[in-house]
C-alpha cells in the first residue's frame, strides 16, 4: 500500500519560492488504476516524480508498505526505483541502436540476473504487450503505439509493485491510445497503476479512480481510500527488504562494446583523433619530462662537483667584482684621481660563520631539508700523512705531497705546494656515486681504513698517479722538475708501465699520525720534529696503520660532471679517526690542558721572548790544545765563552 502523508514540495531559486505541492495527503490501494488530472502547473508531474523517487519532498512523508521513507539513503532510493517502481514516459526513452529485446533486457542489468534468465523474462514481457513477432526490430522500425508497448514491457519486466505512466498516450493517435489504455487497465488488475494525463475522457472510461489537482492541492477524488492499516513511521528502514543494485564488469564491458560497434565509422574516427591527441600530449610530456630530467641531472652533477661551500670566514667577493666592473665614474673630465676602496670594502665585509652551531642545527633538522640536499660533506683542515715504500725501496711521503714544491719555493703560490697530491676526501653518498661511476674492480670503501682509486678513463692511468703511489722512484720526477726549473733540458726515456687493477689494489700505503712525528726532548723541554729523521720515520712506518685500496672506479660514459677527483679517495671516517687519535695523544692533551702555553716550546703564546732554547755549549766545543799549537798562543776558554755568550744573546 502507498500512502502520501501531508507532502509539501517547495522549489527555491534566487529570491523566488514556488510551492508545487501544498500539504497533499492520499492513500492508494495495492491494485487500482488511478488517473491524475489537472491543468498545467497544478503539480501532476511533481506528484508522480515524488512517488517514483525521482524527486524528494520538502516535508511530510511517503510510506511504502508501512515503511516511512524519511530516513531513506540514496542507496535505498536507488533500490526502490529499480525494484518497486516501473516508469512509462511520454517520449518512450528507448535506445535507438539496440533491438527492442535488448531495450527491455537493459532494465534487468542492475538486478544481478543472468543473461539467459534476462532474455527469457524480456521475451515474456514483450509477448504480454503483443510484440512477440518484433523482438529483433529496432525502435525506428516500429510505430508509436508499438514503441509505447516496448516502454510498458520494459517497465514491467522487473515485476514492480507500482507502474507510473506520464502522459502515455500524449504522442499517440486515438486508436493507438485506446489500445494502450486497455493494456494499462489489464495491468491494473494485479498492480497499482498511476497515470498522469490531460485526456479526461480516457481517464473516465478506463480508470477506476480519478484524482484532480489544482495549484498543488487535491480538489477531488472519485474513489478515495482511507487505509485501514496503521503506519509505523518509526519502523526501521532496514526492514525495507530490496535487492541490491549493481552491474557486473562483464555486463558493463559488453554494453560499452555494443555501443561502440553500433557506429563503427564514428568510433574509428573518434579513436583515431583521440589517439593523435593522446600521442601528441604524450610526446610533449615525454620531451618536457626528459628535458627537465636532463637539466636536473646536469644541475645535480654540477653541484656534486662544485658544491655549495660554507666556510669559517666568508666575504662578498661577487659584490666586490661587480663594484669594480659597474662602478659609477666620478669626477669625469677632471685631473683628480679618486681612490676606489674595493679591497677595504671587501675586507670590512669579512664575516665569521658559527659552523659548530650550524652543523648541530643541520643534524637536528636534517629531515626538513633532506629533499633539497643530495649529500652533506664536512671538511676539516686535516691532510692525512700517508707514506709508502717506493720502487727503489726508500720510504716516501705521498701526502701531503711536496712533489712540486720546488716550483713554488720563491713565489706567492708556495701555500699550494700540495698541488701534486693525488689524495682527496670523497663524498658519502654512494647512490650518487653509483650513478656517476662504474666499479672496475673491487668495491666502494666501507671502513675508515679503506680507500679507492679513481681513474680518468678505464684503461689509462696518469704518470703523476704512478709516481704518487710509489710505483716509480719519486726522486726521478723531482729531479726532472728541478732541472726544468733550472733551465736544463730533460730527456724522458721511461717505457709506459702496464698495470692491472689488482696491481693497483696491492699498493701498500700507511697512515702516520702527525703527533707521532714529534719527540719530546727532556734536556730542552721541547718537542722536536722528527719527520726528517729516516730511522725514526721508518720505525713509525713499521707500526703505522695499513690503508687498504679496496676498489678501482672510472666515470661512466656521458657523465658531464663528477663528484670524485682522479687519484686516491678516502672516506670522511678516516678524518674522524685522525681527529680521535690526536685527541688522545700526549702532545694534544698537554696543549688542551693549558691553552696559554705553547706545548711545543713551553713558552706562553703572548710572550715576547724568542729564546731559541739552547746555548753556546750546545753548538760549539773548544779544543784548547789544537788552538794553542795552531796560533802559538795561550787560550783562555772562559774569555771565549763569555764573548760568545754575548753574540748568542744578540742572535736571540
Amino acid at each position: 500500500m502507498l500512502e502520501i502523508k501531508k507532502i509539501t514540495k517547495v522549489y527555491k531559486t534566487e529570491g523566488f519560492t514556488q510551492t508545487a505541492l501544498d500539504v497533499v495527503s492520499v492513500n492508494f490501494r495495492e491494485c487500482e488504476f488511478a488517473s491524475i488530472l489537472g491543468p498545467s502547473g497544478s503539480g501532476k508531474t511533481t506528484f508522480l516524480n515524488i512517488i517514483g523517487g525521482l524527486d524528494h519532498y520538502t516535508s511530510g512523508d511517503l510510506v511504502i508498505n508501512e515503511i516511512s521513507t524519511k530516513k531513506f539513503k540514496d542507496s535505498d532510493w536507488d533500490s526502490y526505483r529499480n525494484h518497486r517502481i516501473g516508469f512509462v514516459f511520454q517520449n518512450y526513452n528507448l535506445i535507438t541502436h539496440q533491438t527492442i529485446l535488448s531495450n527491455v533486457k537493459l532494465a534487468l542489468t542492475l538486478s544481478g540476473i543472468s543473461k539467459k534468465e534476462a532474455t527469457e523474462r524480456a521475451k515474456k514481457a514483450l509477448c504480454d504487450v503483443g510484440l512477440e513477432k518484433h523482438i529483433n526490430k529496432r525502435p525506428n522500425q516500429l510505430s508509436g503505439g508499438q514503441m509505447q508497448r516496448v516502454a510498458i514491457a520494459r517497465a514491467l519486466v522487473n515485476n514492480p509493485d507500482i507502474l507510473l505512466a506520464d502522459e502515455p498516450t500524449g504522442a499517440l493517435d486515438s486508436e493507438t491510445s485506446v489500445q494502450i489504455m486497455e493494456l494499462l487497465k489489464k495491468i491494473a488488475k494485479n498492480k497499482l497503476v498511476i497515470m498522469v494525463t490531460h485526456n479526461p475522457e480516457l481517464a473516465e472510461k478506463y480508470s477506476s479512480r480519478i484524482i484532480k489537482l489544482k495549484d498543488g492541492k487535491i480538489i477531488s477524488d472519485t474513489n478515495p481510500y482511507d487505509g485501514k492499516k496503521n503506519t509505523k513511521e518509526d519502523k526501521s528502514v532496514n526492514n525495507f527488504k530490496s535487492k541490491k543494485t549493481g552491474m557486473s564488469f562483464l555486463t558493463a564491458l559488453s554494453l560499452s562494446f555494443n555501443n561502440l560497434m553500433t557506429k563503427k565509422g564514428r568510433t574509428v574516427l573518434v579513436a583515431f583523433a583521440g589517439s593523435i591527441g593522446i600521442i601528441g600530449i604524450a610526446l610533449i610530456l615525454a620531451v618536457s619530462t626528459g628535458f627537465q630530467n636532463y637539466v636536473d641531472s646536469i644541475q645535480e652533477d654540477t653541484l656534486t662537483s662544485y658544491p655549495l661551500t660554507i666556510m669559517q670566514e666568508s666575504t662578498d667577493i661577487t659584490g666586490m667584482l661587480l663594484a669594480m666592473t659597474t662602478g659609477e665614474r666620478k669626477n669625469k673630465g677632471t685631473n683628480k684621481v679618486i681612490e676606489q676602496q674595493y679591497l677595504t670594502n671587501m675586507l670590512s665585509n669579512v664575516r665569521a660563520n658559527d659552523l659548530k652551531s650550524f652543523k648541530k642545527y643541520l643534524e637536528d633538522n636534517y629531515k626538513k631539508v633532506d629533499d633539497d640536499l643530495s649529500s652533506v660533506k664536512y671538511s676539516y683542515s686535516i691532510d692525512p700523512l700517508i707514506y709508502t715504500i717506493d720502487a727503489t725501496g726508500k720510504l716516501a711521503k705521498l701526502n701531503p705531497s711536496n712533489l712540486f714544491s720546488s716550483i713554488y719555493n720563491s713565489n706567492m703560490l708556495s701555500s699550494y705546494s700540495s698541488f701534486g697530491s693525488i689524495f682527496s676526501q670523497m663524498i658519502d653518498d654512494k647512490d650518487a656515486l653509483s650513478e656517476q661511476y662504474n666499479v672496475l674492480a673491487g668495491r666502494w670503501p666501507e671502513k675508515y681504513d679503506e680507500m679507492i682509486i679513481v681513474l680518468s678513463e678505464p684503461n689509462g692511468i696518469s704518470d703523476l698517479l704512478v709516481y704518487s703511489l710509489g710505483l716509480r722512484d719519486n726522486n726521478e720526477l723531482t729531479n726532472m722538475v728541478t732541472k726544468i726549473m733550472s733551465g736544463e733540458s730533460v730527456n724522458v726515456n721511461n717505457k709506459p708501465m702496464e698495470l692491472s687493477y689488482d696491481d693497483l689494489m696491492k699498493v701498500t700505503l700507511k697512515l702516520i699520525m702527525p703527533s707521532d712525528t714529534y719527540k719530546y726532548n727532556n734536556n730542552y723541554k721541547v718537542y722536536e720534529d722528527m719527520s726528517e729523521d729516516d730511522n725514526y720515520m721508518k720505525s713509525l712506518y713499521e707500526k703505522a696503520l695499513n690503508l687498504k685500496i679496496v676498489g678501482v672506479v672510472s666515470a661512466k660514459e656521458g657523465t658531464t660532471s663528477t663528484a670524485l677527483s682522479p687519484g686516491v679517495n678516502y672516506t670522511a671516517s678516516l678524518i674522524d679517526y685522525i681527529i680521535d687519535y690526536a685527541e688522545k695523544s700526549e702532545l694534544v692533551k698537554k696543549q688542551l690542558a693549558n691553552s696559554q702555553i705553547d706545548a711545543f716550546s713551553g713558552d706562553r703564546f703572548d710572550s715576547k721572548k724568542s729564546d731559541i732554547g739552547f746555548g753556546f755549549d750546545d753548538v760549539i766545543s773548544i779544543d784548547s790544545d789544537k788552538l794553542s799549537k795552531a796560533f802559538n798562543i795561550n787560550i783562555d776558554e772562559d774569555a771565549i765563552r763569555k764573548q760568545t755568550v754575548n753574540y748568542m744573546t744578540e742572535i736571540n
